[in-house]
């Protein structure tokens, strides 16, 4: 494979001040993209990866935004074109976890989730593709028109006990994904998920961090690895590239083999 090469185009990273989504904003930034970086509460850490990703010498903002509002979809949009003056590649990667068993779920906590992993998805999705459309395609810069991936997970094919509501905004957003990518294909606008089993990330310190913890998970993992943030971020690179361009309408696990159903590796 040719070394890749996102120059000249510009990239939306919903949820990049921290975790995946900052791992996928900084290895944009260093293909060349130009990258918004897109925060909810850490204004601060949003603003640190923008300087960061500026200071591989390509353009980058922080911008506020919840990605379950409208307005604040279409605004940060809005920013996106004012800066760059275009935009070739979504990464709708927000996502939260309300956790709880089925019994004691509050409406509350199954609406929150649902609103910023699935709602939010189809909020920016329906964005970018407008845009997408509108702009066609340049081709001394890209085969696509416009490159939209979503950041999903392996629960959207393994059930997860007490998280309801996170496994069934995955799995919505798998079949969501599949058919606007059904849907958009003849624009040539790309549309695919990565799907990233156990990440290295500080909302799930407390399992890696702790060898009984981790050795447990790592049961679930037949590669006998968690994975790294960067695992996640060169995969986003390579959907974003013309080395994938008749990739669409797929999910591509990053998860060290999670989806394998290893407990049946024993024969059952």
């Amino acid at each position: 494979m040719t070394s890749i090469t996102l120059k000249g185009q510009a990239a939306i990273v919903t949820g990049s001040s921290s975790g995946i989504g900052k791992a996928i904003a900084l290895a944009l930034g260093k293909a060349g993209a130009d990258v918004l970086v897109n925060y909810h509460g850490h204004a601060e850490e949003g603003e640190q990866v923008a300087e960061d990703i500026r200071a591989m010498g390509v353009k980058s903002i922080a911008i506020k935004a919840d990605v379950s509002k409208e307005n604040d979809v279409n605004e940060m949009f809005d920013q996106a074109l004012k800066t760059f003056g275009r935009i070739d590649i979504v990464v709708s990667n927000s996502g939260i976890q309300k956790d709880s068993p089925l019994v004691d779920m509050t409406l509350d906590q199954w609406n929150q989730v649902i609103n910023v992993n699935l709602t939010g998805a189809f909020l920016c999705a329906r964005r970018a593709a407008q845009e997408f459309r509108r702009q066609g395609i340049d081709t001394s810069i890209s085969k696509a028109a416009g490159k939209l991936i979503f950041m999903s997970s392996v629960h959207e094919v393994i059930p997860w006990g007490g998280h309801c509501n996170y496994a069934a905004s995955k799995g919505g957003m798998m079949l969501f994904m599949k058919s606007i990518s059904q849907e958009l294909a003849p624009h040539k606008i790309r549309v695919n998920s990565i799907g990233p089993g156990a990440i290295q990330t500080s909302i799930n310190k407390e399992v890696w961090t702790d060898n009984e913890s981790k050795e447990k998970l790592l049961e679930l993992i037949p590669y006998g690895r968690i994975g790294l943030p960067e695992d996640v971020g060169k995969v986003a690179v390579w959907l974003a590239s013309d080395e994938a361009d008749y990739v669409n309408g797929t999910t591509i696990f990053v998860d060290g083999g999670m989806t394998l159903y290893p407990e049946f590796a024993d024969n059952g």
